[in-house]
């Protein structure tokens, strides 16, 4: 299923073809697109090139792994995620390495990394859903992940799969469209609460 963004300017083509579904299907991922999407996420921009993210990265082929990470995601998530063939937990270092001192930045730094990830994703035509819906410090546990460091956000990724394996309860939400605000929502001119006029 196809789910092109309707824009309001125009933007790359992977852009417009990234979205979130939630029916994947068990199809293996090979692994030079594993190593691919990774590779994109590698040489995102970040403060003082720090680079603070972690992927952990399990796939059914080493089911011990995924099912420890699957157990982490909220009941509701599972239903559908463990379907896909690759689970991620994203990891942000929220110090400097130089300095030690905190890094407000890393979790901005952790997502252009996960961007980069998933558009690089979509233009090998997989799909990636990001989930917030995850116990964190079950997950620190799982993964023995050290103090500094916090759990992000688990991602689903994998070939798309139908919506006939989806539990009925979730078809009209894999159907609804995409929508988001108008830019004239988002980005304002001078000062805040002044519009946008260039």
């Amino acid at each position: 299923m196809q789910k092109t963004a309707d824009t309001q300017s125009p933007v790359l083509e992977v852009i417009q073809q990234r979205w979130s579904p939630l029916a994947f299907s068990s199809q293996p991922v090979e692994a030079e697109k594993i190593y691919s999407v990774l590779e994109a996420a590698r040489w995102a921009a970040s403060s003082y090139n720090e680079q603070p993210w972690t992927f952990i990265v399990t796939t059914q082929g080493n089911q011990e792994a995924y099912d420890r990470l699957l157990s982490c995601l909220a009941e509701s998530n599972q239903t559908w995620a463990k379907q896909a063939p690759i689970l991620i937990l994203s990891v942000a270092k929220l110090f400097f390495q130089h300095n030690g001192v905190e890094n407000r930045h890393a979790f901005h730094d952790v997502g252009q990394a996960t961007a980069h990830l998933i558009l690089q994703a979509t233009a090998l035509g997989l799909f990636a859903h990001q989930m917030a819906g995850f116990d964190g410090n079950k997950a620190r546990e799982q993964f023995a992940i050290p103090d500094r460091y916090e759990p992000v956000a688990v991602m689903a990724l994998g070939y798309p799969g139908n919506l006939e394996d989806l539990p009925e309860n979730l078809h009209d939400r894999e159907l609804k469209p995409r929508s988001r605000k108008p830019v004239s929502e988002v980005a304002i001119g001078g000062s805040w609460g002044t519009a946008l006029s260039l």
